[in-house]
C-alpha cells in the first residue's frame, strides 16, 4: 500500500547518500508483493535505471484501509523511468507463480532477478496466533518464496546477473528470537533457509542467492495504520534505505549465500551518515529490528 507519504517518495528520485556505481538498466526483475511499501521502495529504485519491472501481487483492488494497487504501482514505475508490467496473482497458488514467471519471460524475454518480498506478520505468543495466521505466515513467506525461486530457476540460468534476493533476517539462532513470536519467527527463517540453501544449490549455475534485511524499523503504511502506528514510526528510517541496499546488491560483485543488513552493504558503498534515510529522529533514538 502507498500512504500520500510513500506515494511521494516512489515518484520523486530520493536524495540519499548512496551513490550507485552499477545500474540495473534493461535487467528484468521479478517481484511478489510490492504494490507498497519496501517492495515499491526497490522497484522503484530500479526503475529509475530503465529497468523492466513484473509484480505479482493479490491488491488488484483498492484496500479499504491501505492506499495503493499493482497497478497504480506499476504507473508509479513507469512514471519513474521503468517498464512495468503489473499481475494480481497470489505466491500461494501454484497456477498464478507459474503464469507469473512465463509472462515475464514472454513480455521481456526473460528473468534476471527474483524478489521475494511478499511476506505476513503476526508476533503472537503461541497460545495466542490463531492456526490461519500460522499456516498463511508459512504459505506465503516460507511456501511461496520457495514456489517463486523454484519456478524461475530455468530463467534465471540463462540470465547473466541471475540474482535472488529475500527480503528475510540472518539465520540468528539466540532463543530470544523464537520465544517472542514462534509462529513468525519460524515463518521468516524459513524465508532464510531458502537463501541459504539455493546458494549452496546453486553455486555452480552462476546465479547469486542473498538476504537483505534492516537494521531499524522501517516506516511503511502498514506500520502507520497500526494502533500507535504514527508515532511509532518517527523512530523509523524510510524505506529508501532497502531500496538503495538492494540495488548496490543487485549491482555488484555477484556475491552469495549472505545475509546482508541495509547498513553493511551501504557502508561497503561508501555510506558513512545514514541520518538522511531517518524521519528526524536522532540516530540513537531509532527502534533496532527484530532478529538482529
Amino acid at each position: 500500500m502507498t500512504s500520500s507519504n510513500d506515494a511521494s517518495r516512489a515518484l520523486a528520485p530520493a536524495q540519499t547518500p548512496y551513490v550507485a556505481t552499477g545500474s540495473l538498466k534493461d535487467r528484468t526483475i521479478l517481484m511478489s508483493g510490492g504494490s507498497r511499501g519496501i517492495g515499491l521502495a526497490i522497484a522503484t529504485r530500479a526503475a529509475r535505471d530503465g529497468a523492466n519491472i513484473v509484480l505479482m501481487a493479490k491488491t488488484g483492488d483498492p484496500h479499504p484501509k491501505l492506499e495503493g494497487t499493482v497497478f497504480t504501482a506499476a504507473e508509479q514505475l513507469v512514471a519513474a523511468g521503468g517498464q512495468a508490467l503489473p499481475l494480481v496473482g497470489d505466491v500461494r497458488n501454484d497456477d498464478d507463480v507459474a503464469a507469473a514467471v512465463a509472462a515475464a519471460v514472454e513480455r521481456f524475454g526473460g528473468i534476471d532477478v527474483v524478489v521475494n518480498n511478499a511476506s505476513a506478520i503476526d508476533l503472537s505468543r503461541t497460545d495466542a496466533v490463531d492456526m490461519k495466521r500460522y499456516d498463511l505466515m508459512q504459505d506465503i513467506n516460507v511456501r511461496g518464496t520457495f514456489l517463486l525461486s523454484k519456478l524461475s530457476l530455468p530463467a534465471l540460468r540463462e540470465s547473466s546477473h541471475g540474482h535472488i534476493l529475500t527480503l528475510s533476517p540472518p539465520l540468528n539462532l539466540d532463543p530470544k528470537w523464537a520465544g517472542m513470536h514462534l509462529a513468525y519467527t519460524m515463518a521468516k527463517y524459513g524465508m532464510s533457509l531458502t537463501t541459504l540453501g539455493l546458494a549452496e544449490e546453486l553455486k555452480d549455475d552462476g546465479i547469486s542467492v542473498n538476504s537483505l534485511w534492516p537494521c531499524t524499523l522501517i516506516d511503511t503504511a502498514a506500520i502507520r495504520n497500526m494502533p500507535g502506528g504514527q508515532q511509532i514510526v518517527q523512530a523509523a528510517r524510510g524505506p529508501e534505505i532497502m531500496a538503495d541496499a538492494a540495488h548496490a546488491i543487485l549491482t555488484g560483485t555477484g556475491a552469495t549465500g549472505n545475509f546482508f543488513t541495509d547498513e553493511e552493504v551501504l557502508r561497503a558503498a561508501d555510506v558513512s551518515d545514514f541520518s538522511p534515510y531517518s524521519l528526524g529522529a536522532p540516530e540513537e533514538r531509532l527502534v533496532p529490528d527484530i532478529f538482529l
